[in-house]
């Protein structure tokens, strides 16, 4: 089995392609390598430092699946550059469907987001429900989503809207809500929530990586777009959480982000996926890495800061 991981040097990534080598896959990584890369050598692995843009240079030749995570990740990321971020996240994901289903690509999985449903009054967030996308992140998120769809006849099509992932990765995120409050309390004693009261919905990065590996498994059985999401919590829940484990003051101000939903995974549930890990579980990682000396706030773990920085 030989499969292009897209965006595998990112923070999926990074968790992702190790598990896909422990089953003795063949491997192929495209990553513009923005954030550097951290995935270690394998006689498997081989790893393209190269644009998903750049259609002509992608070879599909013998790939049988590809696991599409590239993205321009994140609504401020996406605002910085709305053009772009068109074209990493809608265009090349059209390009790329387009050439896979003319080369015999047996199989897309395509990491889309939960937050794609804007903001839902609803108590349970299906994948039926209307998609009302608030950011440039969002919008590409669902014009790719049913881009794939219409090359479902070519090759099995398979959508995940994750949840907001939390946990340990060499390539760390430090601005996603779990990750950022823990490391707000482990460097500065104090944790600042902006609002407080929005629910989000959570999932673990190995249970998303673990997903992955239960779509390539499941094949043409599993088909279409499944939430991936476990935990509608509060930001400020998370906060609390945190300050079970590190002394850390709350602080809670204004916030301009209007979002709260509570995602709906019962689908996705329905073909015996079972999440085993919990924000819980990825807080006293975090802390454990962290006093490990292994994690620490590093700039170029914040993407919006890294990209303005050192991309755009």
């Amino acid at each position: 089995m030989h499969i292009l991981v897209t965006g595998g040097c990112g923070y999926k990534g990074t968790i992702l392609v190790p598990k896909l080598l422990a089953r003795d896959y063949k491997v192929t990584v495209l990553d513009t390598m923005w954030f550097d890369n951290f995935l270690h050598p394998h006689q498997n692995l081989e790893i393209i430092k190269g644009d998903v843009l750049d259609i002509d240079n992608i070879s599909l030749k013998g790939i049988d699946i590809i696991i599409h995570l590239s993205s321009v990740a994140n609504d401020p990321c996406g605002d910085l550059d709305p053009k772009l971020t068109w074209e990493i996240s809608a265009l090349a994901t059209m390009q790329l469907a387009d050439k896979a289903a003319k080369n015999g690509v047996k199989q897309f999985i395509y990491a889309s987001s939960g937050s794609v449903y804007g903001i839902k009054d609803e108590d349970q967030v299906t994948e039926d429900l209307e998609l009302k996308p608030i950011s440039e992140y969002n919008k590409t998120k669902m014009v790719a989503e049913r881009v794939l769809l219409s090359y479902a006849d070519d090759m099995i099509v398979q959508i995940v809207r994750p949840a907001t992932v939390c946990g340990y990765s060499p390539r760390m995120r430090l601005d996603l809500s779990v990750n950022l409050l823990t490391m707000l309390a482990l460097d500065k004693g104090l944790i600042t929530v902006f609002g407080g009261q929005q629910i989000r919905p959570n999932i673990h990065i190995d249970d998303i990586t673990d997903l992955y590996l239960h779509l390539i498994d499941k094949g043409d059985k599993v088909t279409g777009i499944y939430n991936a999401g476990f935990e509608n919590i509060s930001i400020l829940n998370i906060a609390q959480t945190v300050t079970k484990y590190v002394p850390a003051e709350i602080t809670i101000t204004e916030s301009n982000d209007p979002r709260s939903y509570r995602v709906n995974s019962d689908r996705l549930l329905a073909t015996g996926f079972k999440p085993k890990k919990t924000v819980e579980d990825a807080i006293k990682e975090l802390i454990e890495k962290y006093q490990q000396g292994v994690l620490k706030n590093e700039e170029r773990y914040y993407n919006l800061k890294w990209m303005k920085e050192t991309v755009l």
